[in-house]
């Protein structure tokens, strides 16, 4: 695919050494586009310990860093400072080509009214479901609120990304315009059945021949965690030297620690310590119903272990009831345990999902996700200054 090389200026409100997929993604991200050629300025609040070195080090990536504040009642996450004074200073110096907005918070919006002033080109993608957020923050009562305001900021943009294609849908019923489907990729040197260690599931209390349980992600209460542990109780029953084991940090990790002492919740792990938990378990329970993609099921596939999860999208996308993992139906939540228990009784079937599972990841890199980011930003650039010659030539 050939895209005339761009100057982007990308804005998000997380970024690494944040854990969680959108700091994630945004770093494969800004890679990717830096070995194509693109130059990416990253647009980021300060974090709480700055060493003063980019999470991505490339020659043609740069940061822009604003004061930011930890986010309430989740200090690992910051919001950025309102900013668009400053925003319209440097892109007066040095106009990018394009501006993608990737978050919605204080920062991002600073950004849309300093790139709209400016006449600059604006994209932007959808990372967060804030309805299911608002179910479980209990601040349902800002929804509608909330959910307009959303559809406003991104129309405000010529284009929007969405990372699966039933949210696609949804949010095109829901008035949003101008939206395009961009969806993952997966790191298949990173995340390998290869990196199996018996040393460390020795360390989480498992033998060679017990079933070891996983969940990774965020420790927090839209991931559902709950009902991955309820699900473990049901197996352990059946098995009683099941192990289940819980990556990741959060807001609920401490209270979900001390209530239950039968799993072992590993907290924050790196990214070869996370390709390590996956390869070295047996089956990865993922219960979340809140995801716009969910890049851990992903990882786990890659990783060739056997995988549960809701049919929505990347289980959707990627998922085929199985044959490369098992799905539950989106509004069956009392059948998870139920799926679930009858795949860890099973290892054959595991063993035959998980070999599936790693062979069709194969085909699902980075590269082609990161060009089609490329091409769909150049695509709206090229359109901007297209507009702009008619009106100079009308």
């Amino acid at each position: 695919m050939s895209t005339r090389l761009l100057s982007i200026s990308l804005v998000t409100e997380t970024w690494a050494p944040e854990i969680n997929g959108v700091a994630m993604t945004l770093g494969r991200l800004v890679g990717g586009l830096a070995r194509l050629g693109h130059r990416v300025q990253v647009v980021r609040p300060g974090q709480g310990h700055e060493d003063g070195r980019c999470a991505v080090e490339h020659p043609l990536v740069s940061e822009l860093v604003r004061p930011g504040l930890p986010l309430p009642g989740y200090q690992a996450l910051r919001l950025g400072l309102p900013s668009a004074s400053a925003l319209a200073t440097a892109w007066r110096r040095q106009r990018p080509d394009v501006v993608h907005i990737a978050t919605e918070g204080p920062l991002g919006a600073s950004a849309l009214s300093a790139a709209t002033a400016l006449g600059l080109p604006i994209t932007s993608s959808y990372h967060t479901n804030f309805d299911d957020y608002a179910k479980h923050y209990r601040i349902g009562f800002l929804r509608p609120l909330a959910t307009a305001w959303l559809r406003s900021f991104h129309n405000r943009t010529r284009l929007t990304l969405v990372p699966s294609a039933d949210l696609l849908k949804r949010l095109q019923a829901d008035g949003y315009e101008n939206c395009a489907l961009w969806s993952r990729g997966v790191d298949i040197e990173v995340f390998d059945p290869a990196k199996r260690s018996a040393e460390l599931r020795a360390s989480w209390g498992a033998g060679d021949n017990d079933l070891v349980c996983l969940h990774v992600g965020r420790v927090a209460a839209e991931k559902d965690i709950p009902l991955a542990i309820a699900a473990f109780a049901r197996i352990r029953a059946a098995h009683s030297q099941a192990c289940m084991v819980v990556a990741g940090d959060g807001p609920m990790l401490a209270g979900l620690r001390r209530d239950h002492p039968e799993v072992v919740f590993t907290g924050r792990l790196d990214q070869e310590g996370l390709a390590a938990a996956y390869a070295s378990a047996d089956l990865f329970l993922f219960p979340s119903r809140s995801e716009t993609f969910g890049n851990v099921l992903c990882e786990a596939m890659a990783s060739g272990v056997a995988s549960v999860g809701f049919a929505y999208a990347a289980a959707a996308m990627h998922g085929r009831d199985g044959e490369n993992m098992r799905t539950v139906p989106f509004t069956q939540p009392e059948r998870f345990s139920e799926v679930a228990c009858a795949l860890a009784a099973d290892a054959a079937q595991r063993q035959r999902i998980g070999a599936q599972a790693r062979s069709d990841m194969l085909g699902n890199a980075w590269a082609p996700v990161v060009e089609r980011f490329a091409s769909c930003l150049a695509g709206v650039a090229d359109r901007e200054t297209s507009l702009a010659l008619d009106g100079l030539c009308a």
